[in-house]
């Protein structure tokens, strides 16, 4: 079968009394994303219940202290019961107001997978895996969605990197250093074929947008040739449609691969003066990345030991270890 027919709308002949959705997972997380409860308590119960993510892994993922997050689960059980919310499965109808919250799960169990918090290992194969079957499945019950189908090119780009993401000893290797031969061509069709047929229908979601920034990386066949001012445009749309301090850090490493690692910087300092991402050690490991690049190496190291502080990933605290040993030389 060619890919995009995969994607087709059903014909009358396929159109059955079955249940809508007819995954045991895929059912139980669109039940749990009631309505009736607040989104984020909808995605965050729904993490801790069928996701397989532990309380510090979700509160990491809405860059949240764990006492908050166990907060935030509480009252969303509380809401259950006190409202006397039923749980029983959709119907066809009611699946797409449940849909942002659905697909918004689905990304943070890939993303946990894609870039564990803990652990010996920077991927867990199982959340990427299964993260991608479910969004398969829901592709499959609404393909006429760009959003869906632009977060299933994003974790199919994505996941197309993961074998080459650590190198023999287990240590980090950056996506600017990867052995991109090696990078899963399969995935990487399949992909941009989805997104090709996502844009097509002519809404630049937030998912549609950062496939569309997953290609370009996926395009490029060196690290060099990776159209730069392209993914800050995209980022720069990408920012409107969803603003975050997250997206923002990763624009910044993109406005220094096109301006310079000061410009880069500037970004990175006001997204610290803000304190919104104060415990996020990615936010301390790219200054203390820009400041190096600039010949600031003390500011560097001192940026780079926070982020040591706060890393969770034993393959990340190698790496960040290797940085801040070969600033002491």
């Amino acid at each position: 079968m060619a890919i995009e027919e995969a994607y087709q709308e059903p014909g009358p002949e396929m159109l059955t009394d079955r249940p809508a959705v007819e995954d045991d997972r895929l059912r139980l997380i669109f039940t749990c994303c009631h309505p009736a409860l607040a989104a984020d308590g909808q995605i965050a119960l729904t993490l801790r219940l069928l996701g397989g993510l532990r309380t510090p892994e979700i509160a990491r993922a809405f860059l949240l202290p764990e006492a908050t997050l166990a907060q935030r689960l509480v009252r969303a059980k509380k809401k259950i019961r006190d409202a006397a919310i039923p749980y029983v499965v959709p119907s066809a109808e009611d699946l797409p107001e449940r849909l942002a919250s659905v697909l918004h799960v689905l990304y943070l169990v890939f993303n946990e997978g894609y870039s564990a918090t803990a652990g010996a290992t920077v991927v867990r194969r199982e959340l990427t895996a299964e993260a991608i079957r479910l969004v398969r499945l829901v592709a499959g019950l609404m393909p006429a969605e760009p959003e869906v189908l632009g977060l299933l090119a994003l974790l199919l780009l994505q996941d197309s990197r993961r074998g080459a993401r650590q190198d023999a000893q287990g240590d980090l290797v950056l996506l600017a250093d990867q052995d991109r031969s090696s990078w899963d061509q399969d995935r990487i069709d399949e992909g941009l074929a989805v997104l090709a047929r996502a844009a097509r229908m002519g809404s630049r979601g937030p998912y549609v947008l950062q496939a569309l920034i997953a290609a370009e990386h996926a395009r490029a066949t060196v690290a060099a040739d990776t159209d730069w001012p392209r993914i800050v445009t995209l980022y720069d749309e990408l920012l409107v449609t969803q603003p975050s301090p997250v997206i923002a850090l990763n624009r910044a490493v993109a406005v220094s691969m096109t301006s310079g690692p000061a410009a880069g910087l500037a970004i990175v300092d006001a997204i610290v003066a803000s304190d919104e991402l104060a415990d996020y050690h990615l936010l301390h490991s790219t200054r203390g990345e820009l400041l190096r690049r600039l010949g600031r190496l003390e500011d560097a190291r001192v940026a780079l030991a926070r982020a040591r502080e706060l890393a969770t990933n034993e393959v990340d605290r190698r790496y960040l270890d290797r940085r801040l040993q070969e600033l002491a030389h």
